[in-house]
């Protein structure tokens, strides 16, 4: 096994190869909200006002002043969101509040109005009062000035919302990553044109340009380049000119008609080019002349694996985002027996689901060829399997990675 896997380094060293030499974009540019979807922010958001804004009501109820809490008190009147009470507020009195409305002035507690008795048009409070029961006070959840986001944020429909609440109508966010893809190969067809003789469907590239989509990239496809050397200089090029990140999918293994290596050999250079996992081991890292460069085998389920735990991580870092690109792992029982041979880190397609019993654990999508990328589709998990680990037996420990957004339907 060791002959088999000589010269390839671990993901974990792939990683720092990649992510260590990186520096953040930092053009910027101003965006309403709804334009800033899935953009990166570039610096610190703080809040213009308090939240709330003024001392509010938490319940439906009555606001009192504690020394009056154990007589009959008349309503004097209703308070309401968006309309306050305004008038007098004579002594033995509450005065009805709806949850929301701002606090009177001279108000102490808030009863909740099922702690209370009816007596015609007024009321008896029912329970115990404690002093600022029930009343939010300004500035309670977030005071002005505070930081709502730190820079680095991807903006979503978490954090969008909660600046609209705050009255940000534009926010500071990093340019696009540009990255240019394309895929390398004669047997390559375009999605929707009729397949010759021994050709397949380009579907790693369309997969890649979802994949980026989704990332918030602005996508520079270049299609497919034949295998000649002319043709995939010329694209080398123009893609470098181009982009921050460029991507091909193919021609990164052995074969004869493989140019890629050579082509980055000659016109950048190269940090790696074999991982010790499965699948995805003919994968190539390297630096032309003003971009980073990737390269995805050529196999579907290959491309995307090594997309989503290589270039998905140095996207990241580049667009300035902060914190882990990747879920973290947790971990479960395997529901069933699954096949591994020792050499290098396995991660097979698998559903995480709840048993009979509550317990979380993991099913196999079934075969796990580097073809199949209906094991993707069926799917909702890595199943991360140890570089030295064989076959796995139902019930055995496993770390499972869960999908993020990349992945997910």
């Amino acid at each position: 096994m060791e002959a088999f896997t000589a010269g390839l380094i671990s993901l974990d060293d792939a990683l720092a190869t990649m992510l260590a030499p990186l520096t953040p974009v930092t053009e910027t540019e101003t965006l309403t909200l709804p334009e800033a979807v899935g953009r990166i922010t570039a610096c610190a958001v703080t809040s213009p006002i308090d939240v709330p804004p003024f001392a509010n009501s938490a319940m439906d109820g009555y606001a009192l002043r504690l020394a009056e809490a154990g007589s009959v008190l008349n309503v004097a009147g209703k308070a309401f969101a968006g309309a306050p009470y305004k008038g007098e507020w004579p002594a033995g009195s509450c005065i009805r509040i709806m949850t929301g409305a701002p606090i009177p002035p001279g108000t102490e507690a808030v009863v909740m109005q099922e702690q209370t008795e009816q007596l015609g048009e007024a009321i008896r409070i029912t329970a115990e009062v404690v002093k600022g029961q029930n009343i939010r006070l300004a500035g309670e959840d977030i005071v002005q000035g505070a930081t709502v986001l730190e820079a680095g944020v991807r903006l979503g429909a978490a954090e969008l919302p909660l600046l609209a609440s705050l009255g940000v109508a534009e926010v500071k966010v990093l340019r696009k990553l540009r990255v240019a893809i394309f895929s390398t190969g004669d047997e390559l067809q375009p999605v929707g044109k009729p397949l010759a003789e021994g050709q397949i469907y380009d579907t790693n590239r369309f997969a890649v340009h979802i994949m980026l989509d989704k990332l918030g990239c602005e996508v520079i496809d270049l299609g497919i380049i034949r295998d000649d050397e002319q043709a995939l200089r010329q694209a080398f090029s123009q893609a470098d000119s181009q982009a921050d990140v460029v991507i091909s999918s193919g021609g990164v293994s052995v074969g004869e008609a493989d140019y890629t290596k050579k082509m980055l050999e000659e016109l950048g250079e190269i940090s790696f080019w074999k991982l010790a996992i499965k699948p995805g081991k003919p994968f190539a890292f390297g630096r032309l002349k003003a971009s980073w460069f990737c390269g995805l085998p050529g196999n579907p389920v290959s491309a995307a694996l090594t997309f989503y735990q290589l270039v998905q991580p140095l996207l990241a870092k580049l667009a300035g985002q902060q914190g882990p690109a990747l879920p973290p792992r947790q971990r479960v029982k395997a529901a069933s027996k699954l096949k591994k041979s020792p050499g290098r880190l396995d991660f097979q397609r698998g559903r995480l689901l709840r048993n009979a019993q509550g317990e979380l654990e993991v099913h196999t999508t079934g075969s796990q060829g580097s073809h199949v990328f209906s094991s993707f589709s069926l799917a909702n998990c890595f199943i991360v399997l140890e570089r030295d680990r064989g076959d796995v037996e139902a019930g055995e420990w496993v770390d499972v990675e869960p999908f993020n957004l990349l992945l997910e339907g």
